[in-house]
């Protein structure tokens, strides 16, 4: 049944990233976000993985990340938050720490993060 799980979380993922817009539209200052992820994974040894995601104006304006557990459902790190303050505040980086908190947690996943981003000059 996680397969029929993950397809229809899938389906929803589709649908989630063309509501949430262009990150031109969203906003219209930023001209580039870069989010560089540290994946943990707990378990009889403790793995780690790194990721880095690019945005570009262009990129659809969806911050929700999944997490890398093949067996978690309804989880991921949502950075949308993050992102709408430093925005707000045109803060240019910020670390943290985000957990898992979907499904079958067992032995779950959690990241650290750094996002980067640059305004365009314009932009006040």
């Amino acid at each position: 049944m996680i397969s029929k799980q993950k397809n229809t979380e899938r389906i929803e993922r589709k649908q989630q990233k063309i509501d949430a817009g262009l990150l031109s539209d969203r906003y219209s200052g930023v001209s580039s976000i870069v989010i560089i992820m540290n994946y943990y994974q707990k378990g009889s040894a403790q793995t780690f993985m790194q990721r880095t995601v690019n945005f570009s104006p262009k990129s659809s304006a969806y911050f929700l990340m999944e997490c890398m557990k093949h067996d978690c459902t309804n989880g991921g790190f949502d950075l949308e938050s993050v992102i709408a303050k430093m925005v707000k505040g045109r803060l240019k980086s910020k670390n943290g720490e985000l957990a898992c908190q979907g499904n079958n947690a067992s032995g779950h996943t959690r990241i650290d993060y750094k996002v980067n981003i640059q305004y365009n000059n314009t932009a006040r």
